[in-house]
């Protein structure tokens, strides 16, 4: 596929492509006459180089979430950080009580159910019509048994904000630990897990102009001491997590966190201006309306429903590329999870798109998605 016939990107909440300055800073990890040692050697100047580069990135992941580097476990990607967080507190425990919602991401929600399944007590929150998980509704779930909470911060298909700030302060009175998937969050919203009663979060490079393959999690104190290991084979980071780190994908998740972190104001705005105009144009359209809160969410991820009959987003994949349902759906035609735990009927699920801008989106693109969807829904109905 060439650039010329490529459609236009509104999917940066499936993934982001790399920036420039990063795919430089890992390049530079790789070959001969690159920073290529083994991390965990000792003893020569090659594994010293690459452990020096690692550290270095732990801090740049730290600065951006207001998190100690010491505090932050290297993994896979978001996915295998919420398989630690979860697995590791249950596990520990070996029996109790976990909370998490209906429209959590599939990494929490299929690592939740093996544990029910496993005889973990569990209680599956539900979101009110906006789409948002209470603190009240946490509270009331709580229980002297509750080990671990499990919510995200910015959920991947709506864009909409959980107050993990007023949540987290709840779970910690009680005693339990709480999780929180950020993977979505990165270069958004400002997080500061020195101030936050937050005790595990999930990050993920991809989603945030970095390399995929790559993330961490956020290990605080009170959580240290109550994890089980998930990966076993010679006790890297901290005993957490074995295996030989990736130094040129480690550096290009801290690169990518710098970067964010120093154009996250700027990007703020920029894509605010920009979701407005692409907002207020797709309400204006008939029949489509919001999916989601209004006010409490994040600019890059917008989530419609079109109510028009004969309406296929199939039909606008020669010219945009979005979403119908999140990526961790994708391989399937079932209706998301998410909206139907809004109240949606499959048909209305079904029926949605999701748009999520990023660093690349440009003016010019958010008239050129409006035009095509604006023409789709003007199209005569087929005739069956």
């Amino acid at each position: 596929m060439t650039s010329t016939t490529r459609p236009l990107y509104f999917d940066y909440a499936a993934t982001t492509p790399v920036d420039e300055r990063v795919i430089h800073a890992m390049v530079e990890c790789l070959g001969q006459a690159g920073n290529f040692g083994n991390p965990a050697s000792s003893g020569h100047a090659y594994g010293a180089s690459a452990r020096q580069a690692v550290e270095q990135a732990r801090r740049q992941v730290g600065e951006l979430v207001g998190a100690d580097a010491n505090d932050l476990i290297w993994t896979s990607g978001a996915t295998e950080s919420n398989n630690l967080a979860i697995k590791g507190v249950a596990q520990a425990a070996g029996r109790g009580h976990l909370i998490t919602s209906a429209i959590e991401h599939k990494a929490v929600i299929d690592t939740v159910k093996l544990l029910e399944q496993q005889g973990f007590a569990v209680t599956w929150l539900q979101p009110d019509e906006r789409g948002l998980i209470q603190p009240q509704a946490v509270s009331e779930a709580l229980r002297p048994d509750t080990l671990l909470v499990s919510l995200m911060l910015i959920n991947n298909e709506l864009g909409t904000l959980t107050d993990i700030a007023a949540i987290g302060e709840r779970v910690r009175a009680l005693g339990a630990l709480f999780h929180v998937d950020a993977a979505q969050a990165t270069g958004k919203v400002a997080i500061d897990l020195r101030q936050l009663a937050v005790d595990l979060m999930s990050f993920s490079a991809h989603k945030t102009y970095g390399p995929k393959g790559i993330g961490a999690l956020y290990v605080g104190e009170r959580a240290r001491g109550a994890l089980q290991a998930q990966m076993h084979g010679g006790g890297h980071e901290q005993g957490l997590r074995s295996g030989t780190l990736a130094t040129h994908q480690i550096v290009g998740m801290g690169s990518a966190f710098a970067l964010a972190g120093a154009v996250q104001e700027e990007e703020v705005a920029r894509l605010g201006a920009l979701s407005r105009r692409l907002r207020e144009g797709l309400l204006a359209l008939p029949g489509v309306r919001l999916n989601g809160c209004a006010r409490q969410r994040i600019a890059h991820t917008l989530n419609v429903q079109v109510d028009r009959t004969g309406f296929n987003s199939a039909s606008l994949a020669g010219a945009l590329a979005l979403s119908s349902t999140s990526a961790c759906n994708s391989a399937s035609t079932a209706p998301s999870h998410v909206l139907l735990a809004l109240g949606l009927t499959p048909q209305q699920a079904l029926g949605s798109l999701r748009l999520s801008l990023g660093r690349y989106t440009q003016a010019a693109d958010v008239e050129r998605a409006l035009e095509v969807i604006g023409a789709a829904l003007s199209a005569p109905p087929p005739l069956w």
